[in-house]
């Protein structure tokens, strides 16, 4: 069964191309180190909802927008190792520094997740 890391985080617009750099590199970076899958996506039909939504999960600010991504791998162990290579990778370096990615860490969320249902 598959197993899927998934993140959501507020990005401000005036730093796409920045960030899609960056994830560009991080997606080589993981797929090199064995993740069967590394997508992002960028917001195009997200709305504040009235209790919960993409925005308000991340506590949206105007100027930004929302990225939703993912890694998929063979399993729970099998992300544990790749994770690990990851980490130790020095192109990942300047992106685990304080301030080295362009949008607020504090409001991003993130987990693993086991598959449910495959259809």
């Amino acid at each position: 069964m598959a197993y899927v890391d998934g993140f959501v985080l507020p990005l401000p617009t005036s730093k796409i191309d920045e960030y899609r750099a960056q994830a560009s590199l991080a997606g080589q970076v993981w797929r090199e180190h064995g993740a069967l899958e590394y997508r992002e996506w960028i917001a195009d039909d997200v709305k504040p909802g009235q209790h919960t939504s993409f925005p308000q999960s991340v506590k949206l600010e105007d100027g930004e927008t929302v990225i939703l991504a993912w890694a998929v791998y063979e399993s729970r162990s099998h992300r544990d190792a790749v994770l690990e290579k990851v980490m130790q990778d020095p192109r990942m370096a300047d992106m685990m520094k304080p301030g080295g990615v362009p949008f607020d860490g504090k409001r991003m969320f993130f987990g693993g997740f086991e598959n449910l249902v495959d259809v």
